[in-house]
C-alpha cells in the first residue's frame, strides 16, 4: 500500500436524512492524476468537500499517507489542518483575496512555513526579518516559474478571468501539497484558456511531483490529461475505469446523455 497516498473506504454523507455521498471508495496511488466526473448533482464536489475538511463523512475512513510516511486518518480533520499535512484545493467559484496584490494572495498561502513568532512580528526581530526576506523570494519564485511576475502588485481581481485560475492554483501550490484537488478548474473558460490550462495542469504536475485529483464538465480536458476516471450518479460510483472505456461505457452514455451515444468531445 506504499504507493497509495490517498484510499477512501466507504464514505456516506447525509444532509437531512438526503444521502448525497453512498459507500464511496477509491485509491489514489502517487503521481496519478485522476478524473472524477458525473452529471450535475451526483455528488462530485461534496467528495472534494470531505476529503478538504469543509464536511466531516457520516461513516467510512479517509487515510492519507503524511510527509512521514504514516497513514492518517483524516476525514474529522479541519481545512486548515488537512492543509498543513499536504491537502490543498482550489474552487469551483474562484476564492482569491480580491482586493490583495498578486504577491499578497501566494504569500498568504506560505504561512504555514514560516518561522517566527507572534514576538518575532511585534517587536521585528532579526528572525522576522529573515523570514520575511525568504517569504518574499519565495514568492517570487512561483511568480516567475509561472510568468506572472510582471503583476505581482496588480489586485487580483484586476486580473483577466484564465490569470485569476492559475492564480488561485498557484497559491494552492504555495501550501506545499502533496495532493491537489481541482474542482472544475476550466468552468468559465473559453477554449484557448482551457487549452492553456490543460499544458499548466501537466506542468505542475511534473514540476512538482504531485498527485491530483480533478473533478471536471469540460470531457476534452478530461479525457485528454486524466490517466483514470471514476464517475458518480446520484452519490454512487457507477462507473470506473480508463478514458476510453469510461467514454464508451452504457452506463456512463445514458448518465450524461440518457441515449446511446460516446461521452466526450466537448462540455459536458
Amino acid at each position: 500500500m506504499n504507493d497509495v497516498l490517498l484510499k477512501i473506504d466507504d464514505i456516506s454523507i447525509e444532509f437531512g436524512g438526503l444521502r448525497a455521498v453512498s459507500n464511496f471508495s477509491c485509491e489514489l496511488r502517487k503521481g496519478e492524476l485522476m478524473g472524477l466526473i458525473g452529471p450535475n448533482g451526483a455528488g462530485k464536489t461534496t467528495v472534494f468537500n470531505i476529503l478538504s475538511g469543509v464536511y466531516a463523512s457520516t461513516t467510512g475512513q479517509v487515510l492519507f499517507q503524511d510527509r512521514n510516511g504514516l497513514y492518517r486518518e483524516v476525514s474529522k480533520l479541519t481545512p486548515a489542518k488537512l492543509n498543513q499535512i499536504g491537502v490543498s484545493r482550489t474552487f469551483q467559484n474562484i476564492r482569491l483575496f480580491n482586493n490583495l496584490t498578486v504577491e499578497d494572495n501566494v504569500r498568504i498561502a506560505l504561512h504555514s512555513s514560516r518561522k517566527q513568532t507572534a514576538l518575532d512580528a511585534l517587536f521585528r526581530t532579526r528572525r522576522f526579518r529573515i523570514d520575511e526576506a525568504r517569504m518574499i523570494d519565495r514568492t517570487g519564485e512561483f511568480l516567475s516559474l509561472f510568468k506572472i511576475e510582471h503583476k505581482k502588485h496588480e489586485l487580483a481581481r484586476n486580473l483577466p478571468y484564465g490569470e485569476q485560475r492559475k492564480l488561485e492554483i498557484v497559491r494552492a501550490l504555495a501550501a506545499n501539497p502533496r495532493l491537489l484537488l481541482l474542482d472544475e478548474p476550466a468552468a468559465g473558460m473559453n477554449p484557448q484558456e482551457t487549452e492553456d490550462l490543460m499544458k499548466l495542469i501537466s506542468f505542475i504536475r511534473k514540476e512538482f511531483n504531485l498527485t491530483i485529483l480533478l473533478i471536471e464538465h469540460d470531457m476534452r480536458l478530461v479525457m485528454g490529461i486524466c490517466e483514470r476516471l471514476m464517475v458518480l450518479e446520484y452519490g454512487k460510483t457507477i462507473a470506473e475505469g480508463l478514458p476510453e472505456e469510461i467514454r464508451r461505457n452504457p452506463a456512463v452514455i445514458k448518465a450524461y446523455l440518457g441515449a446511446d451515444a460516446e461521452v466526450g468531445g466537448g462540455n459536458g
